[in-house]
């Protein structure tokens, strides 16, 4: 005890209300005295207190026990025990008993919305915690206040579960209630089943009994309350992933969440609320959730809460730009906020990190500390996982995630957001709550406008309402405008062009589509162009637009000043920062990825203050940009991919138009196509505006980099890692369903009866015999079908045996062939219109062989005759028989396809005369000889036959079990046996490894790997493998070449510019003017190139992603070689065509690069490289190339 307090004790010792008091502290049991008043002067008895209350008689004794408190018993815990022997009674939790005094005791938790607050008893002294923070007062004045059932504002649902139970004493008489204590011992060891109770229950959530019943149900024990089951949230569970119901408006949620660890000044939407419940929980959640409708709440929540638990969180972006935005807006809202990229690094040590995707996998790839006290991971943008490059990032992130770290998943809306999650919670073995939104907050409306003048631009016509209704009028109306306005007639069609159309008439369409929506108020909107070069000629060719005042002329004058000056001095001279300014003074912005990333920002910026009123953009400002519009226009619905120009998928159109619809500015978002050319046709419009966004689909891929850093660990294997990727889950879930059953048919295959029946000793051997057969006629079959002779044969009126999922070994003729080239490796689909003759299924297990052919078994036609017609594949024909009928099948199978075959003679008789071959067929079908009838010669396909012939003539004849009279049942014996032996042989396969569908590919790397000497004959990692861990792009080129010495005796400035073809992605510029120096580096690196792909080749590994000769591009060398050299900006950007934002982004990710083979320098122990590569990175971090980002000022 602290002195100034016995100071306060030696002022009041002579005080005679001073009253003495000890309370007993933690498990030890050890004392602390506690003064209190009292106005009577007498202390009162301790009366709980097991040997009664310490004796105290001076305050002599208490001065002692302050001052040396190691002197008396008291403040010996283990001398204490003498005096308050605690004795072992753990039955003792089973008894209930009432108690004259209680013991308060006030649990508060870290302070978030489901903290405890509430009282408890402790009477016993075994089940107290030792590790209580809280002082246990035992006051003898205090006298029992609360009785059973009288404790209010209890939680009826737990924290973390998704029902609960509401407790409500029945109405009795208490005259009739228990006296003294209650055994709980038979309460506790009853077998209660929720389910059944649940089950059992009426609908209504309440369930009133009159006092009758309520005497009936009590006994003179305990009284059981009454049990209602409440549900917190509807939702739809599966094993791994329960959607939550997005309708439910949580109503209680301030109830639940007194104490927000943030609020805002809005009201939440439901899907919000119900997210962050869930975050308080400690649950993961995948917030799918429509464009702009306020997904970022949902990491805010999450930051503040990981700030209030005093943990960290990361939150990954998939692009640089929006991690920069990012780190600006939570920097405002939250203090301690760091940001991580590839060339930027701002105070890493905070408990908000933000960084890209890569980034946190290079982390747990290396065993990063700052993951071990990270509590939340966000993903935004995880839709990203279907790019093709970039998406086996994303999963190899989730999968290396530790357990400890909960996963917050943001993302567009996507159709299976319930599959995805349901991976997700598999692979991390916890729920995943999928919570998303219905509709969007601002909904849209989509117009085509079809005007190409001042005169003209009231062609705007609603195609897609804001309810999302598809208005055909809206439709007809825009393709009948041009013909009406050229005086044509009124019923014009989709899809026809209009009168030639120039650059100028362009400019008289956007001219006219800007004034209609300034003049509506229409404005700020963006203007999507595919096409970085269309939209700097239509920014520069709009001169005549003025859409800012002179006010707002002025603040963007001021604000591009400002931000312009943080460059050199030539650098803010250079030609695209003057059209810029022009531009934007006229309220026109320019966004691609050719901009220079501060004017970018720039730009962004003032898109964002409402003074650029019309931005040209191309796709990638949707991605993940938070910068909505009143509107957005597409230049057209059409764009190149690479491959070819097709229509925007549903998703990219959702991506982009959801841009439009400011929330709380605008009633709704407008959305307009410009028709340029033609109108599209109604179904292309409406498969892109109202079609279903794309399915989130695995883009998992091996790297090299990917298998040496796994191999170097032992926690994950590569084949693990397989696995659990999204591609293989529906594997994973046949693991799941099998796992149990491989046991079962272990033991089922180890105790099987054969039967022991006599002479059948061999009918293991006659039944594998009977099934290499089937596999022998299934492969001759097929050789048979897809040759042209099968073909020839396959005409109408050939009888054939017919065998599928719907009709076993049914007979029948064709009726029509179509399909099909004739060729044995076309890769078509032929089809057969076949008249069947149904039957119904029997036993077969003998087939005939005899001179020319074979006699196979087939169903009889059932009674009464019955007949169809079907269509089947050439696959379904078992059997092509001797025998043809002859009819008019052309006018049959015309009859057919027009009315049927009702009321048809000529088919009646047709199946007749089926009918007599059938009878004749009674003992067997004759079958055509491939060889001797079909003609057949090629070597394989004869081998194939003769061993099929060879193997049933010995089925017949070579096996004793044949003349056993218990033969049949002998052979349903051996069947089921090898049913169970097959079916465990599958169960084994998908156990084990080899059912990846990545297994070949891996080991054809492994090879790869090997012959590099990357890995040892045991596939450990050797001292090239680790250096290529430490690559990030291109891991094989650079490590050969660093090892090989290719740059080893290069200036930092050449090595830079070599470099350069591994990061520059465009294909198609100038070709750059290389010194003889530069232009041996580019022959040794493409004779590297040309090398590796060779022996990837030979292994096997076909992947476009390793083809190095295609993704090399030179285009930069030169470029990046003057600028490392000392040129400024502005005459490096006229040694090509490149535009300037591109050279910046390339020189930014040689910094990367150069961190790389500087790294691996390191590990081989080159000095001189290390040195030269250390040089380089900083010749070429200079200017404006690496001008620090707006975002992070």
């Amino acid at each position: 005890m602290s002195s100034s307090l016995f100071s306060e004790l030696e002022a009041r010792r002579h005080d005679d209300r001073l009253v003495e008091r000890f309370v007993r502290t933690g498990r030890s049991g050890g004392l602390e005295l506690i003064l209190d008043e009292s106005p009577t002067g007498s202390a009162t008895a301790m009366s709980s207190f097991p040997c009664g209350f310490p004796p105290v008689s001076s305050t002599e004794r208490v001065e002692t026990f302050l001052l040396q408190p190691g002197n008396t018993s008291l403040g010996n815990p283990s001398r204490a025990q003498k005096f308050w022997p605690r004795e072992k009674n753990p039955s003792s939790i089973l008894h209930y008993d009432v108690s004259t005094c209680t013991v308060e005791s006030t649990v508060d938790r870290a302070n978030n919305s489901l903290h405890l607050l509430e009282t408890g008893n402790h009477k016993n002294p075994e089940i107290s915690s030792s590790e209580t923070s809280s002082l246990l007062v035992i006051d003898p004045s205090t006298i029992i206040a609360k009785e059973r059932g009288h404790i209010s504002d209890l939680l009826s649902c737990p924290p973390g579960f998704s029902e609960g139970m509401t407790f409500k004493t029945p109405l009795r008489n208490t005259a009739d209630g228990p006296k003294g204590g209650a055994d709980l011992t038979s309460v506790l060891t009853e077998d209660i089943d929720i389910e059944n109770l649940m089950a059992d229950r009426p609908e209504s959530p309440t369930t009133e009994k009159d006092d009758d019943e309520e005497e009936e149900d009590t006994d003179d024990g305990l009284a059981l309350p009454e049990v209602t089951l409440t549900k917190k949230t509807t939702a739809t569970i599966s094993s791994w992933a329960t959607v939550v119901d997005s309708a439910d408006p949580v109503v209680d949620f301030h109830r639940q969440l007194p104490n927000m660890a943030m609020t805002w000044p809005f009201e939440l939407d439901p899907f919000q609320k119900q997210a962050i419940l869930h975050l308080e929980r400690g649950e993961n959640v995948f917030v799918a959730a429509h464009t702009s409708a306020g997904k970022t709440v949902i990491a805010e929540y999450a930051i503040a809460l990981a700030r209030q638990h005093m943990t960290r969180i990361i939150y990954t972006s998939p692009i640089k730009a929006l991690s920069n935005q990012k780190f600006r807006d939570f920097k405002t809202t939250f203090e301690d906020v760091g940001l991580l990229t590839g060339d930027v690094r701002i105070k890493a040590e905070s408990s908000c990190l933000i960084m890209t995707t890569e980034i946190l996998r290079s982390m747990l790839y290396n065993g990063s500390e700052v993951v071990r006290d990270v509590e939340w991971v966000v993903f935004d943008e995880c839709h990203y996982v279907n790019d093709a490059e970039r998406g086996v990032v994303w999963e190899e992130t989730l999968i290396m995630l530790p357990p400890h770290v909960h996963i917050i998943l943001l993302s567009a809306t996507v159709p299976n957001t319930v599959e995805f999650a349901e991976w997700i919670g598999q692979t991390k073995k916890r729920k995943i709550y999928v919570i998303g939104t219905m509709k969007r907050p601002v909904p849209l409306e989509h117009y085509l406008y079809t005007g190409n003048s001042h005169a003209t631009s009231k062609e705007m016509f609603l195609l897609v309402n804001s309810s999302g209704k598809f208005l055909t009028k809206g439709y007809q109306d825009a393709v009948n405008a041009p013909k009406l306005r050229s005086g044509g007639s009124k019923s014009g069609a989709s899809g026809k062009d209009f009168k030639g159309r120039n650059v100028k008439q362009d400019f008289n369409i956007w001219q006219s589509i800007i004034t209609r929506l300034h003049k509506d108020n229409a404005l700020p909107a963006v203007a999507f162009t595919f096409s970085r070069k269309r939209c700097d000629e239509y920014a520069s060719g709009l001169r005549s637009i003025d859409l800012t005042t002179n006010d707002e002329k002025s603040e963007i004058h001021v604000f591009f000043r400002k931000s312009v000056s943080l460059l050199k001095g030539t650098d803010q001279k250079l030609p695209q920062i003057k059209i810029l300014q022009g531009e934007l003074k006229r309220g026109i912005g320019v966004h691609h990825s050719g901009i220079l990333p501060i004017m970018k920002e720039v730009i962004e910026l003032l898109f964002q203050r409402g003074l650029v009123k019309l931005l040209f953009a191309t796709e990638t400002f949707a991605m993940g940009v938070n910068m909505p519009a009143r509107t957005v226009v597409f230049d057209a619905l059409q764009k190149h991919d690479g491959a070819s120009t097709r229509y925007l998928l549903p998703s990219e159109y959702i991506q982009m138009a959801g841009r439009a619809g400011r929330r709380g500015l605008d009633a709704t978002g407008t959305v307009v196509t410009l028709c340029k050319d033609k109108v599209p046709e109604a179904s292309d419009l409406h498969s892109v505006m109202l079609g279903l966004p794309t399915r989130l689909i695995s883009k998992f891929r091996l790297t090299y980099n990917m298998i040496l850093n796994l191999l170097r660990f032992d926690e994950l294997r590569v084949e693990d890692m397989m696995k659990r990727s999204f591609a293989e889950r529906e594997l994973q879930r046949e693991v799941q369903r099998v796992a149990l059953e491989h046991d079962e048919l272990k033991e089922k295959l180890a105790n099987f009866d054969d039967g022991n029946f006599s002479k059948c000793d061999d009918i293991h051997a006659y039944y594998e015999t009977y099934k290499d057969i089937e596999k022998l006629e299934q492969k001759v079959q097929s050789c048979v079908l897809r040759s042209s002779q099968g073909a020839k044969v396959l005409t109408p009126g050939r009888v054939v045996l017919v065998s599928s999922a719907e009709y076993c070994r049914s007979l029948g003729v064709i009726m029509k062939a179509t399909g099909g080239s004739g060729s044995r490796f076309s890769t078509s689909q032929p089809s057969l219109t076949v008249l069947l003759l149904p039957g119904e299924a029997q036993d077969f297990t003998l087939r005939t062989p005899m001179s020319g052919g074979v006699l196979m078994t087939m169903c009889q036609p059932s009674s009464p005759v019955k007949h169809c017609i079907v269509t089947v594949a050439h696959s379904a024909v078992i059997a092509i028989t001797r025998a043809t009928l002859k009819a008019d099948w052309d006018s049959l199978a015309f009859q057919h396809s027009r009315h049927g075959d009702a009321n048809d003679k000529r088919l009646l008789g047709v199946v007749q005369e089926l009918l007599r071959v059938a009878e004749n067929y009674s003992t067997g079908v004759e079958t055509v000889h491939p060889i001797q009838d079909l003609n057949i010669k090629d070597l394989e396909f004869v081998d194939a036959v003769r061993d099929l012939e060879r193997k049933r003539e010995r089925l017949l004849t070579g096996f004793q079990c044949v003349d056993s009279p218990h033969f049949s049942e002998a052979f349903r014996k051996a069947e089921e046996k090898y049913a169970l032996s097959e079916r465990l042989s599958h169960v084994e396969y998908v156990l084990s490894d080899d059912s990846l569908q990545l297994l070949p590919e891996y080991g054809q790397r492994v090879q790869v790997l090997k012959s590099l000497r990357y890995l040892d004959d045991q596939s450990r990692v050797q001292l090239k493998g680790r250096v290529a861990c430490e690559i990030s792009t291109h891991e094989l080129m650079i490590t050969e070449m660093v090892f090989q010495n290719v740059v080893s005796d290069l200036e930092p400035a050449e090595i830079v510019a070599l470099l350069s073809c591994f990061v520059f992605q465009q294909k198609r510029c100038l070709e750059p003017n290389l010194t003889k120096t530069l232009q041996s580096g580019k022959d040794a690196i493409l004779q590297l190139a040309f090398s590796l792909t060779e022996l990837q080749s030979e292994a096997g590994v076909t992947s476009e992603a390793d083809d190095y000769v295609e993704n090399l591009h030179f285009g930069l060398v030169e470029v990046v070689f003057e600028w490392a050299r000392g040129k400024p900006f502005c005459d490096i950007i006229g040694l090509t065509d490149v535009q300037e934002g591109v050279i910046v982004r390339c020189i930014q990710r040689l910094s990367e690069t150069c961190h790389d083979v500087r790294s691996a320098a390191r590990l081989i122990g080159d000095p001189h490289l290390y040195d030269k590569m250390d040089e380089a990175a900083q010749l070429i971090k200079r200017d404006i190339v690496f001008a620090a980002s707006l975002y992070t000022r």
